[in-house]
């Protein structure tokens, strides 16, 4: 039998604020995926280390600062540096509509804005798997 999904759920940056991740990360849990969160105040190497280190196969990220323009698009960079390219890479918060293009481009699979449901996210991640 395959293992179940694995996924870490991470707050890059300052935020002080992680309910909406770790409701997430309840609801990944609930539909029968590992789920590894990091905690606040994570810097992107401390998130790319975390996805070696725990082998996962989804990255989600979660933000409220505004400075997902500069931490997701180096999350994944640094991820491609470290040879990792089979893993999703996916985000979360206050993100305005008009930056959304711009991190699709720079390899975020998707960005989820409030008022997403859990469902969404869930199957989001069950279809677009890498593994």
């Amino acid at each position: 039998m395959d293992r179940p999904i694995r996924v870490l759920v991470a707050k890059p940056g300052l935020d002080g604020h992680d309910r909406g991740a770790k409701v997430i990360a309840r609801a990944l849990r609930d539909a029968g995926m590992e789920v590894i969160y990091t905690g606040l105040r994570q810097t992107p190497e401390q998130i790319v280390q975390a996805a070696i280190q725990e082998d996962v196969d989804v990255v989600a990220m979660s933000i409220l600062s505004g400075a997902h323009n500069h931490l997701f698009p180096k999350v994944v960079n640094l991820l491609r540096e470290e040879g990792v390219d089979d893993v999703l890479i996916i985000g979360g918060g206050v993100i305005p509509d008009e930056d959304i293009p711009k991190l699709k481009e720079a390899g975020i699979e998707e960005i989820f804005t409030p008022g997403t449901s859990t469902k969404e996210v869930v199957e989001f991640i069950k279809n677009n798997l890498k593994r």
